[in-house]
């Protein structure tokens, strides 16, 4: 019973968390490629760009929360070499992320309204950064939600989990195209896929607080 109410300690963390980050990429919007046209963006729309960032803030340390609370659920959520990886990757890409998301409520906000240029480049590449994290929690996200889509009784539809997989995969590839590459329709697909990923995890989330038949003790050996 106490492996069952930790999955669904978790599973509430999580889909708060993924409310609050579908919020925040919708406030947030794609990022341009050109350095000038975002800092102008960011100037125009220095409070909402600042209130995202807050919320992103909150969202991503309650993904931390969450993964830290499944892993050691003993379940069968943090089941295999690497389903068990994935559970860990999500707390640490959060918490790389969420050094990224003060960054840009604070400092990075300030230079834009200022218009110091200088400063702005300097904090941004720095927040560019540490948010690749996010980029590798969408990673672990589509190993999660496979692993949900193979089980003989699914936490969501199969379809659902497999839809997430898609969307992680494709979260992951809108980011390296987007800010590795400066290609600008890599943002659109970040931000439309990383939405879609975050509806998985938020229903993934509230399904786990209503299971109590499907988050089994990891088994084990005799």
């Amino acid at each position: 019973m106490r492996r069952t109410a930790t999955a669904r300690v978790g599973g509430t963390w999580l889909a708060i968390a993924s409310a609050l980050m579908i919020a925040v990429l919708v406030l947030h919007g794609p990022i341009s490629p050109d350095l000038n046209v975002q800092m102008t963006r960011i100037a125009t729309g220095s409070m909402v760009w600042l209130v995202a960032h807050w919320i992103a803030a909150a969202g991503l340390s309650l993904y931390a929360v969450a993964g830290l609370v499944i892993l050691t659920s003993e379940s069968q959520l943090a089941e295999g070499w690497w389903t068990t990886t994935a559970w860990a990757v999500v707390p640490v890409g959060a918490l790389w992320t969420l050094t990224t998301a003060v960054a840009e409520a604070t400092v990075v906000t300030n230079a834009a309204v200022s218009g110091n240029a200088e400063l702005f480049e300097a904090w941004w590449a720095f927040a560019e950064g540490k948010a690749n994290g996010f980029a590798f929690v969408a990673l672990a996200i589509a190993v999660i939600a496979g692993n949900d889509a193979r089980k003989v009784e699914p936490i969501t539809p199969a379809w659902a989990a497999w839809t997430a997989v898609i969307a992680g995969v494709a979260s992951f590839t809108g980011w390296a195209l987007g800010m590795w590459f400066g290609i600008g329709p890599g943002s659109v697909l970040w931000v439309a896929s990383s939405i879609l990923m975050s509806l998985w995890t938020f229903w993934f989330g509230v399904a786990l607080t209503r299971s109590t038949d499907k988050v089994r003790p990891t088994a084990v050996p005799s």
